[in-house]
């Protein structure tokens, strides 16, 4: 049976000080985890997560998701243990491989290689373990090691990805598997299969935008969709988009109309990728996914239409009518 838990995810846009307020808030309402994005061209992930450590004493956190070409594992290895220091415990560490990275001139070669080895050096050095690492890609000296003693020997690895090769890693090594940017319950099992594991935990988040205007919430969750569209909508293979859709959103989008590219995207389509619409309408979306197997559903960015409004949406009312359903 899923264990129905809940968390937020904020990209990581915002004002010093909003984190904090926002994830305290959630903690709170009752959410169990907390992660920042890892987007090309925002704030890196650690600053925010370092003050929502240092504002909450329960929720889990960490980034989803930092990847091995634009950061180095033995950087990866610093930020999270030193985020697991400040959060006394509570860090955990998502690798993906990373998105729009050919925009600032990074090739992407062999992603499940560099996945992986970045996982097993980040392992390493936390551990404490200095026998050396002779990756494929990645070196590490024998009698190398961290100067400073981690809280934890090892912290939860979170895998973010779709493709059956990615999920597949994820089922042999992490603790959980997360795809971000989909909200559709027909995939859930297509995931479960590609992991061919039980023990990991399937993790789904997507836009969110809740609020009592549906028509206001649905209009700003298709504009935010409309950003993302054309990285994810190929990777669902039980979904079929209307012929040249991709590409006139893509155009519309690039043009600077995330709007008029977000009114391109029918009802059907927009509710396999975000959720969005009333409380009630938000809490009987996550229910099915929780239905379809999902572990835990990830409240993404911008959550309603201010994100404060939205997360005080998500907490009073969407997780009390989601406890009436059976969980979390």
């Amino acid at each position: 049976m899923s264990k129905r838990e809940v968390g937020l995810a904020f990209q990581s846009d915002k004002a010093p000080g909003e984190y904090a307020r926002l994830a305290a808030a959630g903690e709170a309402y009752g959410v169990d985890r907390v992660s920042v994005y890892g987007d090309l061209m925002f704030q890196p992930p650690i600053g925010p997560l370092l003050e929502i450590a240092s504002a909450t004493s329960r929720v889990r956190l960490g980034p989803t998701c930092l990847n091995p070409y634009s950061l180095h594992p033995y950087e990866i290895a610093g930020q999270i243990a030193t985020l697991d220091l400040v959060s006394q415990g509570r860090a955990f560490l998502g690798l993906s491989r990373g998105a729009w990275l050919s925009d600032v001139g990074i090739d992407q070669p062999e992603a499940i290689r560099h996945v992986e080895e970045a996982a097993a050096y980040v392992g390493k050095l936390l551990a404490g373990d200095d026998s050396g690492f002779n990756g494929e890609v990645f070196k590490l000296k024998p009698g190398v090691r961290l100067h400073y003693k981690p809280r934890r020997s090892s912290v939860p690895l979170l895998i973010g990805g779709w493709g059956p090769r990615i999920l597949a890693l994820a089922g042999g090594i992490a603790a959980e598997a997360k795809v971000g940017g989909s909200a559709n319950p027909e995939l859930v099992p297509i995931v479960r299969a590609r992991l061919a594991s039980e023990d990991v935990v399937v993790v789904f988040g997507a836009v969110t935008v809740v609020d009592e205007d549906a028509e206001a919430a649905r209009s700003l969750a298709r504009s935010e969709v409309a950003r993302y569209l054309a990285v994810v909508a190929d990777l669902d293979p039980t979904t079929q988009l209307p012929l040249g859709l991709t590409d006139q959103v893509r155009s519309r989008v690039e043009a600077g109309d995330a709007h008029g590219a977000g009114l391109m995207i029918p009802d059907e389509i927009l509710d396999r990728f975000a959720i969005s619409g009333t409380p009630e309408q938000v809490a009987a979306h996550v229910a099915t996914l929780f239905d379809a197997g999902v572990d835990r559903v990830e409240f993404g960015t911008p959550h309603g239409l201010t994100s404060e409004r939205g997360v005080e949406l998500i907490g009073s009312k969407v997780l009390p009518l989601l406890r009436l359903m059976g969980g979390p």
